[in-house]
């Protein structure tokens, strides 16, 4: 039974001393998210509001927001109001999807400007079972059958634990004012036909369906965090963790059950069944991408580095636009500039005569067709060619940086061989020491 105080005792299950923190509360007009706001009203939390008028229902749209818009005047919450215009793009399909991207944009926003550390939702029990239903049909996995966490990513759903009919009986009982939407009761979208068509069968199935769900879903949710403690296990002992990257062990993993593999990997974006089943078969110097990692196969290692950080470090790095030939030597230490990963760490002390460089002198990753002329060696050599000669790893390739000039010219592979065109001879007036 829904109660004023059942709120912070589910607050209390999902995160420390509620009323310690701040909360956005998103908030429609509908029955479950007006009964949400009168709760955390009724106990005192520290709030806001916020609600979005998509403008898709005409004056239905303006009803609710005056609704919610009403509530936080008498009660004195601050109000987010969202207004959807054309320069919000509306499409012709996929609205649903569309108008979540902008609802959680805006929320997002106004946690960052007010300093709020939790958006709270009024998701419910009813919404859990038809999310359960959805993803059965979609031949989901034990997490999508787990349904709609209670608290993730510093979301809060407080109400899961409540049937539609508590909330609507609660909101009767205290006379809280709410709004229904008419365009839930179409059946056009899945989730509506679910909860028109398919639920009100199962309920009439059994009295006590839905308290049966909510037993079978806290079951899941359990199988659920033992299932990925014991896969955390897994990849820990076929893992080596770095700041940098992670190094798995491909023969070691791929001895466990496809159902491993695909947990482990889908971690990181690899979550496509004919995508892992190329992982394992693929040669050495294969690249895999999704949206944030890059997946390299290495002998019997996949090497998983972190696209946005890799990107990040791409761009050229300027170490001296001008030089003042009044100044007879300039001294640049390389650390200043990059961090050299343990696989080049080395020490060096590299001397350029300054009047064969042309500025500006830049750090940047190798391009193709690079080649120098290393130091102790005759002729020249491409990059690429210098890399494999080294020996050195895929993922240290990608690691290394080039010393260049305003030219293009290489001076130096660092920390491994500058180039001896550049060095200094008896007649160097000017000169540039690079070390680390």
């Amino acid at each position: 039974m829904l109660k004023k105080l059942s709120i912070k005792d589910q607050l209390e299950n999902l995160v420390n001393s509620p009323e310690k923190h701040t909360y956005l509360l998103a908030v429609s007009g509908g029955a479950d998210s007006m009964v949400l706001a009168f709760l955390f009203q009724s106990v005192g939390l520290n709030f806001q509001i916020a609600h979005i008028n998509y403008k898709l229902r005409g004056k239905d749209s303006d009803a609710d927001q005056k609704v919610v818009q009403d509530f936080c005047e008498k009660n004195h919450i601050k109000f987010h109001l969202y207004e959807v215009s054309e320069k919000d793009n509306k499409p012709e399909n996929s609205i649903q999807l569309w108008a979540r991207e902008i609802r959680y944009q805006f929320f997002k926003n106004i946690q960052k400007k007010e300093n709020l550390e939790y958006l709270v939702t009024a998701h419910h029990l009813n919404d859990q079972l038809e999310t359960f239903l959805i993803h059965l049909s979609k031949a989901s996995g034990i997490k999508g059958l787990s349904g709609i966490p209670a608290n993730e990513n510093k979301i809060l759903r407080p109400l899961l634990q409540y049937s539609k009919e508590h909330i609507y009986n609660f909101a009767k009982e205290h006379n809280i004012e709410y709004r229904e939407d008419s365009s839930n009761k179409k059946s056009d979208y899945l989730r509506n036909k679910i909860r028109n068509e398919i639920v009100p069968k199962l309920l009439e199935t059994n009295d006590h369906f839905l308290e049966n769900f909510k037993k079978t879903s806290s079951y899941l949710n359990q199988t659920k965090d033992f299932v990925q403690k014991q896969i955390q296990e897994i990849e820990n002992n076929l893992s080596t963790f770095n700041l940098e990257k992670i190094i798995l062990s491909k023969e070691k993993l791929n001895k466990e059950s496809d159902f491993v593999k695909f947990e482990i990997l889908k971690k990181y974006g690899f979550n496509k069944e004919e995508e892992i089943k190329k992982i394992f078969i693929a040669e050495t110097g294969s690249s895999f991408f999704s949206t944030e990692y890059q997946l390299i196969i290495n002998r019997d290692e996949l090497i998983i580095i972190n696209n946005i950080s890799e990107n990040e470090s791409e761009e050229n790095i300027i170490l001296i636009e001008k030089f003042d030939f009044n100044t007879e030597s300039i001294e640049i230490n390389i650390g200043n500039f990059i961090q050299l990963d343990d696989e080049h760490k080395r020490s060096f002390t590299w001397n350029f005569d300054m009047e064969k460089i042309q500025l500006p002198l830049i750090l940047r990753k190798k391009q193709e067709g690079d080649l120098f002329y290393p130091l102790s060696f005759s002729g020249k050599k491409k990059v690429s060619k210098f890399f494999k000669d080294e020996k050195l790893s895929i993922l240290a390739k990608q690691k290394i940086w080039v010393l260049a000039d305003g030219n293009e010219n290489v001076l130096g592979v660092i920390p491994y061989r500058q180039d001896r065109r550049f060095v200094c001879t008896e007649k160097t007036k000017y000169t540039l020491n690079l070390f680390n």
